[in-house]
């Protein structure tokens, strides 16, 4: 694990980078955080993908607010104060940003000579999956497959809705959703997925039955062993045939 920093149109965005033994070159991607931003939890499963044969960057989000060892992001939401500064936070991460910080990533990727480009991958997890599938729609000739698991608000009646940018997707998308999930809710799920029909991209999105909102993401408290499992297993899958292929 290497720390570094990006450099961004708004400054410099700390990140860590994770990569297999040896010299490479190996397919990158983008694994992005939740809320809780980079943490041990993280870091652990950024080291995961990276064992399977790619370079993971890992990025703080948040960065403008603060270098990640700053920031403090640990707490409960049922804490209403801190519930309450992280929805702020969120609320500062505009399409606009994830734009910019998109390609600022992307572009620190393409010249890493470790990195075996052109194609990348994107992962995101419950904020970041709508993330991901912006930065999909945004970067359409570079990212080749992005993941959102359990993300949240991905189909909403916003006019900015990450579900009215899947027809700009030119990668392969995946989704996986928890079962009753007040970010995502069936109704939700149900207007994605009719927008995705309507695109002209390759995608899978499943609801996991029993699984809450963080399945996926080993600190949480909604943590499911067999949930996460089935994840890992969707995501080596997706980018062993668009990455690697």
């Amino acid at each position: 694990m290497e720390d570094i920093d990006v450099p961004t149109p708004d400054g410099t965005m700390d990140a860590k980078l994770f990569h297999p033994a040896g010299h490479g070159p190996w397919p990158a991607v983008i694994m992005m955080p939740d809320a809780g931003g980079i943490r041990p939890a993280f870091e652990h499963m950024a080291r995961r993908l990276a064992d399977a044969g790619y370079v993971v960057l890992l990025p703080n989000v948040f960065y403008r607010e603060g270098r990640a060892t700053s920031l403090q992001l640990a707490g409960s939401f049922s804490d209403e104060a801190y519930r309450k500064r992280i929805y702020a936070l969120i609320a500062t991460l505009t399409p606009e940003r994830i734009r910019a910080d998109g390609a600022a990533e992307l572009d620190f990727l393409a010249k890493d000579p470790r990195v075996k480009g052109p194609r990348v991958g994107v992962v995101g997890y419950c904020m970041s999956g709508s993330f991901a599938v912006r930065i999909a729609a945004d970067h359409p000739t570079v990212v080749a497959a992005a993941a959102s698991n359990h993300g949240g608000r991905l189909a909403t009646e916003a006019p900015d809705s990450p579900h009215r940018r899947v027809g700009d997707v030119r990668g392969e998308l995946y989704f996986g959703h928890a079962d009753q999930d007040g970010s995502m809710p069936a109704d939700a799920i149900q207007r994605l997925e009719e927008a995705l029909k309507q695109s002209r991209a390759r995608y899978r999105s499943e609801l996991l039955p029993g699984a809450r909102h963080g399945y996926a993401v080993e600190d949480a408290p909604a943590f499911d062993k067999g949930a996460s499992e089935q994840h890992w297993q969707r995501l080596l899958d997706l980018f062993g045939r668009t990455l690697k292929s």
